[in-house]
């Protein structure tokens, strides 16, 4: 009886849906940890109330865009059948899950320990972020039948790395930004985990082609020239235009997609923007608590990637991107999305600015090489963006009963590998088992020679 109780209380908690079971949970968290009453109701407010707004903004996109979708694929026979809605439905599941909950105490853990131990300098404060480590923790959960032992130590390594990471790039960071010394913001982001993969493609460049840089141009100049024709509001009416040439619909409904495109990437990036606000309160509350226990201690504070936002080559890489996203995505084999929502890819960005240094021919080269690991990505994850959604009542309104949906987000890579070790765990076939020691071995050695050659570029800019 009391199993049955717990059960019932427990459901009728899940049943209230996400935005509400996050306004309790984030109160309440915020308070347990030293938070005024009154800034813990309003984390929790606008924590649902973002969850709300973007779960309302997907569901504009996708009821706008979806008949012309479907019309594209039956004339066309091209199989993009998978609706990219960008980082806002990952965000949604994962900030609907009570798991997001126990991911983030992981990785409180994992980064106290590691700045006790000196294994790292940063203590990362962008608690929102934690959902992409939950994505990648919730994807093991699914494809190893729950298996949570490996769940757990998967995200926590994928979260250590995130913090070497955020050491090791401080420097560059630096200098693009002009930051002194003394200066104690870096970024412990997700999506720079791609940046070992952008700096071998950065060093086959300086062999092969190292020429380019005599021929690199001013980003600031471009996005100047550019104005307008660059913004949210433009490139989403850009790609209402184009989905509505490709779903051969007719003018009317063309200017309809093309301005429901603009106003739905510009509420994006409004609406997301709600979500550091809301986090804020318990993410202040927990620094304090670690900060009494590391007295004396000079830490670095992990944020956001948008601290890389004033760096002109970001956008004007981004912008550059985008067609060639929308054209790599009809063509590419083994892809079935076609880019909505993340089709800024700011997912891959920031790491091309970073390796790179601000260079945007080399920022375009690679970024076109790597676009495809997005979209298999996105490809891959449809199966779980979709059903994980049905389960929390958050399909979005327009879609089939039949349609998948998914995100171009960040950790392709990161994502691909929670597949390859949840099924080889599920399955128990020794070949699987096999392919995702030798890949996890290969991804932990990509890392260690990234952090190596890093660290060499530091000390080789000191002795400049």
């Amino acid at each position: 009886m009391f199993i049955d109780t717990m059960n019932n209380l427990f459901n009728g908690f899940i049943n209230l849906g996400g935005p509400a079971m996050m306004f309790v949970i984030i109160t309440v968290l915020s308070l347990l940890v030293g938070v005024s009453i009154s800034k813990s109701l309003e984390g929790g407010l606008r924590m649902a109330v973002a969850l709300t707004g973007m779960g309302a903004v997907i569901s504009l996109l996708t009821s706008s865009f979806a008949p012309a979708l479907e019309q594209f694929v039956e004339s066309t026979g091209v199989s993009l059948s998978i609706t990219d809605l960008g980082w806002a439905p990952l965000a949604v599941i994962t900030w609907g899950s009570v798991y997001t909950l126990y991911f983030a105490f992981v990785c409180l853990v994992v980064n106290f320990i590691m700045l006790i131990t000196k294994m790292t300098t940063t203590l990362n404060v962008d608690l929102f972020n934690i959902w992409n480590l939950s994505v990648i923790g919730l994807l093991t959960l699914y494809y190893s039948n729950q298996n949570f032992i490996l769940t757990t130590l998967f995200v926590m390594v994928i979260y250590a790395l995130m913090l070497i990471n955020a050491d090791v790039m401080k420097p560059t960071i630096n200098k693009l930004l002009d930051y002194d010394d003394t200066n104690i913001t870096t970024t412990a982001h997700p999506s720079l985990l791609i940046a070992p993969v952008v700096m071998i493609f950065n060093k086959i460049i300086d062999v092969c082609l190292p020429f380019i840089d005599k021929y690199d141009f001013n980003a600031e100049v471009l996005n100047k020239k550019i104005g307008f024709w660059g913004s949210k509001f433009a490139i989403g009416a850009y790609l209402g235009i184009f989905i509505g040439l490709l779903g051969q619909q007719s003018a009317a409904e063309i200017f309809t997609l093309a301005f429901t495109g603009g106003v739905a990437l510009e509420l994006f990036a409004l609406v997301g923007g709600w979500f550091g606000p809301a986090i804020e309160p318990l993410s202040n509350g927990i620094t304090k608590q670690m900060s009494k226990r590391l007295k004396g201690r000079t830490l670095l504070v992990g944020i956001d990637w948008p601290i890389l936002a004033p760096r002109a080559e970001l956008w004007a890489v981004a912008n550059i991107l985008a067609p060639i996203l929308l054209i790599i995505s009809i063509f590419l084999p083994g892809n079935k999305v076609l880019p909505l929502g993340g089709i800024l890819l700011t997912v891959l960005a920031p790491a091309l600015l970073i390796i790179t240094k601000g260079r945007v021919l080399r920022m375009t080269l690679i970024g076109t090489v790597l676009i495809p690991l997005f979209l298999w990505g996105a490809t891959f994850i449809a199966e779980f963006v979709t059903e994980t959604s049905r389960a929390m009542n958050s399909i979005p309104a327009g879609l089939s009963a039949n349609a998948l949906f998914s995100s171009i987000d960040s950790d392709p890579i990161e994502k691909m590998l929670a597949i390859l070790m949840g099924s080889a765990v599920k399955t128990m076939d020794m070949k699987w088992i096999g392919l995702s020691i030798v890949a996890v071995a290969l991804y932990l050695l990509m890392f260690f020679w990234y952090f190596k050659q890093m660290r060499k570029d530091h000390a080789k800019d000191l002795n400049i």
